[in-house]
């Protein structure tokens, strides 16, 4: 990759300064290891894992190559490792564009799925075969625009949280579980680099090379502690996941538009987001490569009456940005031009989600009170099963139960409304009651 090259080139040699740039591990969950949730701190020993079993293989990239991988894995044996990488804070979207597997008796191989957009017949040489991944919600939705979709599914982060591990990246459950050190250094790295270099694809292929034996070993963990089938339930509600709908008005997740108080300056807001969405799927850059939501912000409060007025802001002093500042100030003056009609409105689209929570005790007090409750229940069964608070159940799904109940408050009802809502049956057999219970004692 050449520093040269502002539309490959790492945060801080492209569009804008490095200063305006966020690390692109911060907007990808899978880039950090250091996601943790409440448990026993686990200080183990741990051996450095630095190299493959059978060394870096080859990228797979031709169709013949790919037809020996699905041939070499349709006949091995056990559950199958995967992993995927992808580009995010470089890209657009979420775009798979390395697919790792390993599965005993066929080695571990390392598919190019921009060179073979279509794996389905990797998929369908692995029907019925177990799939292990890590935080497989990241890795399914682009794993399934390849034609790749798992009749079953591990997921070694997943266990890690019903388990109460403290630390559920990759890494910490390796060396938690093996004893064994895992580098992470390379996973913020720009996925979509052609060649690959090779440290970045031992990297890559070292992410799958023992996840098949974490996956023993938390497994026997979820028997001993008797949450297999919650795990099992977990496991297939993630396989099954609908993707999620269209945001309405994405353009509200601009971060700091908190100071953006008036209708005027949001349309601004508006218009520069879907401009910069414009120009970012065009190039293929990530959104905030193109703008970064700093100097939207900067720019809606100041409300730049020319492309001079806007090269003059700090946020848009960067090279990249000065260069398109014509586009710029060209949806900054029609939102400027808008009619009091056509502006956003300042409480946001409608919706049927509960109001924020502190509303509540002015807006439905007897709401508030099941809400206190409620949560009370779920930290004192959190804490008793050793289970993050969000795993036992969903906060939205909490919250709307709370603000808009059954009109039994009894347990069977309150079951009711949790399963339509998505809630899991071993969640709703551990909540329904002390639920019911809890809102008894307030009198609701």
């Amino acid at each position: 990759m050449r520093p040269e090259d502002d539309e490959r080139a790492p945060a801080g040699t492209a569009d804008v300064d490095s200063s305006t740039v966020a690390d692109p591990a911060a907007t990808d969950p899978a880039a950090t290891d250091e996601t943790t949730t409440p448990g026993t701190p686990a200080a183990v020993e741990v051996v450095a894992l630095t190299e493959p079993a059978e060394g870096v293989p080859p990228v797979v990239d031709t169709p013949e190559a790919l037809a020996a991988v699905v041939a070499a894995f349709g006949a091995a044996t056990g559950p199958v490792a995967v992993d995927a990488e992808r580009a995010s804070g470089y890209r657009y979207g979420q775009r798979t564009y390395l697919v790792q597997l390993r599965r005993e008796g066929a080695g571990t191989a390392l598919v190019d799925p921009i060179a073979l957009p279509d794996l389905s017949a990797l998929s369908e040489a692995l029907v019925g075969v177990e799939w292990v991944l890590h935080a497989a919600s990241q890795d399914l939705p682009g794993l399934a625009e390849q034609g790749m979709r798992p009749s079953r599914v591990f997921d070694t982060e997943l266990a890690a949280r019903l388990l109460g591990m403290e630390r559920v990246g990759l890494a910490a459950v390796v060396a938690d579980t093996l004893g064994l050190g895992l580098a992470k250094e390379h996973s913020a790295v720009d996925w979509s680099t052609r060649p690959l270099p090779v440290e970045w694809l031992r990297y890559a292929a070292l992410d799958v090379e023992v996840l098949v034996e974490v996956r023993e070993v938390l497994a026997e963990r979820l028997a001993v502690s008797g949450k297999a089938e919650w795990a099992a339930q977990e496991f297939e509600a993630v396989r099954t996941a609908p993707a999620p709908p269209p945001r309405v008005e994405p353009w509200r997740r601009v971060s700091g538009l908190h100071a953006v108080r008036d209708a005027r300056r949001l349309a601004v807001v508006r218009e520069l987001w879907e401009t910069r969405d414009t120009n970012a799927r065009q190039r293929d850059l990530s959104p905030g490569r193109v703008l970064p939501d700093a100097a939207i912000v900067a720019a809606a409060q100041a409300l730049p009456r020319g492309v001079a007025a806007l090269t003059a802001l700090p946020a848009f002093s960067g090279k990249g940005t000065r260069r398109r500042a014509p586009l710029w100030q060209s949806a900054i003056d029609r939102a400027l031009a808008l009619p009091d009609s056509e502006l956003p409105s300042v409480r946001g689209p409608k919706s049927d989600a509960p109001p924020p929570p502190r509303a509540w005790a002015d807006r439905d007090p007897a709401a508030a009170a099941r809400l206190a409750a409620a949560r009370d229940v779920v930290a004192s069964l959190s804490e008793q099963h050793t289970v993050p608070v969000e795993n036992l159940l969903q906060p939205d799904l909490l919250r709307r139960l709370c603000w808009s109940p059954p009109s039994s408050l009894d347990a069977g009802s309150i079951a009711e409304q949790l399963t339509a809502g998505g809630a899991r049956a071993w969640q709703v057999e551990l909540v329904a009651g002390p639920f019911a219970a809890a809102f008894a004692t307030l009198g609701a």
